[in-house]
C-alpha cells in the first residue's frame, strides 16, 4: 500500500504479537480531526491519481494513503466517485476589490480556487493620500473604505476583515511608478528610482512575490526596460519573480516577449508571462514563434513561465482602445483632452489604424462590433450593458470611435469592456503546455447584490471549471493530471509558496473535492454571472469552506507571504 505520512511508526521485534503492533500504531490510536475517504487522489504532483485517503488535523495534512487508511476521525468525508485534488491557485486574480465587498469570494471559491494571487502591475499597496483618494474617487458600484497605506496593512486588513480564499500580491510596478512619479510620461531621475526601489524593497518585506507590470496601460507603459529591470532585481534579491501583461500580445508580441526574458536575464529573476495570447486574427499565427522563444529561453536555463484564461475574448476598458499619450497625467486629464474636438479626430483616426507605438484591442477585435460593454458607473449609461460597441453607437447616432470617446466622459471611468480577439485553435493548444499555469484576469464576485449591477466576463465564473470540463473531459487537450498540476503545485513552486499546492503530509489543507464527470462551467457573456458546478466541497487551511456546492460561511482565509517576509523565522531572504 503506497502511503505518505507524518506519523511516527511503533518499533517492535520480529516476536511481537501483530495485534500489539496495531495497538500501538499511532495511525489506530490517534483521534485525528478530519479525514476525507475512498476519493480519487491527484495529488498536484502529476503522477497518475491513486484511490486513497488524506487525513487532516487544524490546518495541515498529515498523512495520503493509498487505499483507506486504518485513522480514525472526528469527521470523515466519503469522497468516492470524486476527485481529490490541492485547491487550485488563480494566478490573475483582480479580487482585491470584490473580497472587500464580500469576503467569501464565491464565484472562484466554487470551482476550487483557494488563493488569489494578484499585482497585475497595479497592487493594493504602497499609496500615498493622492492615491488613496484616486482609489475612492474611481469606485462604482462596488464600495469600500481604504484604511491602509503599505501593501503589508492591506494584507493585516484582509485577514481582520475575514475571507474565505487566500490572497497573495506582487507589488505593482505601475504602483511603484505613481506612487513616485505621478501619472506622467516621464523618465525617473536616479534619486527617484532609487526612492522606486525602496518601496520594491519594502514591499517584498512585507510578503509580496515579486514585481508585477502591465505595459499597455498609462502610465504603466511609459516605463522603459532599464527602469522595469532595476525595480525587478530588487525583488531578485528577496527571491522575487517578474510577472508582466507585455507591452503587446498582438502586432509586437515577439518583440515583447523578448524584453520579458531580457529583464529576466538581467535581473537574475524568473519571469512570468500573463495571460498568454495572440491578440487580433493577423497574429494568431505567431504562436510557435512565441512558443519557441519561451523554450529557448528555459533551455537557456532561464525560468520562464506563463499563465492564461480559457477564452477567446479578453477584459478590460476602453483605455486599450485608446492611445496611450491622450491618457498621461491620470483620468481626469484623460477625460478632459476627450472633449478638445481637435485631440478627439486624431484620437478616432488612430482608434482606427493599429497602434504605432500603443496597443489597440479595439483593433484587434476587429472594431466596434468586437467590443461588448459590460460595465458602468453612471445609472443613465447601465442600460447599454451587454450590447456592442457597434449596436450603442447606432442607437446614438455618433461614429464608434465618438462614442467610445463619449462614453469615458460620460461614465467618469475608463468603462469595462470584453475584446473579442483571440483563436480557439490556439487557446486549446495552450493549455497543453507543459509550462502554463492558469488565471481568471476577473475578481471573484458573488451572483447576487451589488454585483448583478454591471456584467463582467464569464471567465470570473467560469475560468477553471471551463478547463477541468471542456478542454480536459471533452476536448482531451491536456490530462486530468497534468491540469491539476498546473493549477496546483507548478503555480505554487513558481511563486516560491511553502507547504503549498500539494496533497502530502506537512503541507496545508487546501483541498478540492469535484467530480471530474460533470464538472462545468455554466457563465456566457450574455448571462455571465452564473456559478460553475461539479465542486462538491472546498478547505481553506483546513477550514471547509463549501460543504455540498455550499458556501459555509467559513472565513479562513490568510495573507501568503513570499520569501522576502522579514516576519519568517530566519528573517526573510532579502540579500544587501
Amino acid at each position: 500500500m503506497r502511503q505518505t505520512t507524518g506519523f511516527g511508526y511503533c518499533k517492535g521485534v520480529a516476536a511481537v504479537l501483530l495485534f500489539f503492533v496495531a495497538a500501538c500504531s499511532p495511525e489506530a490510536e490517534e483521534q485525528h480531526d478530519l479525514i476525507i475517504r475512498g476519493g480519487l487522489i491527484v495529488d498536484g504532483s502529476g503522477a497518475e491519481g491513486f484511490v486513497g485517503d488524506v487525513v487532516v488535523d487544524g490546518d495541515k495534512i498529515t498523512a495520503v494513503t493509498e487505499g483507506r487508511s486504518p485513522a480514525k476521525a472526528a469527521r470523515e468525508i466519503d469522497a468516492s466517485g470524486h476527485v481529490v485534488s490541492p485547491g487550485f491557485i488563480n494566478m490573475l486574480s483582480w479580487a482585491p476589490h470584490t473580497l472587500l465587498v464580500d469576503g467569501r469570494g464565491m464565484s472562484d471559491l466554487l470551482q476550487g480556487v483557494t488563493l488569489e494571487v494578484m499585482g497585475e502591475g497595479t497592487s493594493m499597496g504602497p499609496l500615498n493620500d493622492a492615491m488613496k483618494q484616486d482609489k475612492i474617487d474611481q469606485q462604482g458600484d462596488l464600495r469600500f473604505p481604504v484604511e491602509w497605506t503599505t501593501l503589508g496593512e492591506y494584507f493585516d486588513y484582509m485577514e481582520a476583515k475575514g475571507i474565505s480564499p487566500n490572497i497573495a500580491s506582487f507589488v505593482g510596478a505601475e504602483t511603484v511608478r505613481v506612487h513616485t512619479l505621478g501619472e506622467d510620461d516621464v523618465a525617473p531621475s536616479e534619486a527617484e528610482l532609487a526612492t522606486m526601489r525602496g518601496l520594491v524593497r519594502q514591499a517584498m518585506e512585507e510578503g509580496a512575490l515579486g514585481v508585477g507590470s502591465s505595459l499597455i496601460y498609462a502610465p504603466g507603459t511609459f516605463a522603459s526596460t532599464a527602469e522595469l529591470t532595476a525595480l525587478v532585481s530588487e525583488a531578485a534579491q528577496c527571491g522575487g519573480m517578474y510577472i508582466s501583461h507585455m507591452r503587446s500580445e498582438g502586432g509586437r508580441l515577439l518583440e515583447a516577449i523578448d524584453e520579458l526574458i531580457t529583464i529576466a536575464r538581467d535581473s537574475g529573476a524568473p519571469a512570468e508571462i500573463y495571460h498568454f495570447k495572440q491578440a487580433g486574427q493577423a497574429h494568431w499565427g505567431k504562436i510557435d514563434d512565441a512558443i519557441a522563444r519561451v523554450e529557448a529561453a528555459r533551455a537557456e536555463g532561464l525560468r520562464i513561465t506563463a499563465d492564461m484564461y480559457t477564452y477567446t475574448a479578453g477584459a478590460t476598458g476602453l483605455d486599450a482602445a485608446m492611445p496611450t499619450w491622450v491618457q498621461a497625467g491620470g483620468f481626469e486629464k484623460w477625460r478632459e483632452r476627450l472633449q478638445d474636438p481637435e485631440i478627439r479626430a486624431r484620437v478616432a483616426s488612430e482608434m482606427k489604424a493599429p497602434g504605432d507605438g500603443w496597443e489597440n484591442l479595439y483593433n484587434a477585435a476587429g472594431g466596434a462590433e468586437g467590443a461588448l460593454l459590460m460595465g458602468f458607473k453612471n445609472p443613465d449609461l447601465k442600460k447599454y450593458t451587454g450590447m456592442t460597441l457597434a449596436e450603442v453607437s447606432a442607437l446614438r447616432g455618433t461614429s464608434p470611435e465618438e462614442t467610445a470617446m463619449d462614453l469615458v466622459v460620460e461614465d467618469g471611468t475608463r468603462v469595462s469592456v470584453a475584446y473579442f480577439m483571440m483563436s480557439e485553435e490556439n487557446v486549446a493548444r495552450a493549455v497543453a503546455l507543459p509550462w502554463m499555469s492558469f488565471g481568471s484576469d476577473a475578481g471573484a464576485p458573488a451572483a447576487e447584490g451589488v454585483f448583478l449591477k454591471s456584467n463582467t466576463h464569464p471567465r470570473a465564473y467560469g475560468n477553471f471549471a471551463r478547463l477541468l470540463g471542456r478542454y480536459v473531459r471533452e476536448m482531451g487537450a491536456t490530462t486530468l493530471e497534468s491540469a491539476v498540476h498546473r493549477m496546483t503545485a507548478f503555480p505554487a513552486n513558481n511563486l516560491g509558496l511553502k507547504e503549498r499546492g500539494m496533497l502530502a503530509p506537512g503541507y496545508f489543507g487546501d483541498i478540492v473535492v469535484f467530480d471530474a464527470d460533470t464538472v462545468t462551467d455554466h457563465a456566457t457573456f450574455d448571462n455571465s454571472q452564473q456559478y460553475a458546478t461539479g465542486v462538491r466541497d472546498v478547505f481553506v487551511n483546513g477550514v471547509q469552506v463549501v460543504a455540498g456546492g455550499s458556501h459555509t460561511g467559513a472565513t479562513p482565509g490568510r495573507a501568503l507571504r513570499g520569501s522576502g517576509w522579514t516576519g519568517w523565522p530566519d528573517g526573510g531572504a532579502c540579500k544587501g
